[in-house]
């Protein structure tokens, strides 16, 4: 193999490690996020059990600007 080819493969091997660890890095970013959607939506489920179980039913209220 010839220096040339071999300082190609290099440079690309460098490149795709680049790439492998800033996708990494995004994929763990989009975790934290949907675990903490997840959390909230957990949250607003129970809020809206004890709600729905303490009246019968959803009050139904005019939104701040009316």
């Amino acid at each position: 193999m010839s220096d040339d080819r071999l300082t190609a493969l290099e440079e690309l091997t460098a490149h795709q490690s680049k790439t492998i660890d800033e996708l990494s890095e995004q994929v763990t970013e989009q975790w934290k996020v949907i675990d903490r959607l997840k959390r909230m939506l957990e949250r607003l489920g129970e809020r809206l059990e004890t709600m729905e179980s303490g009246t019968g039913e959803v009050p139904v209220t005019k939104p701040p600007h009316y």
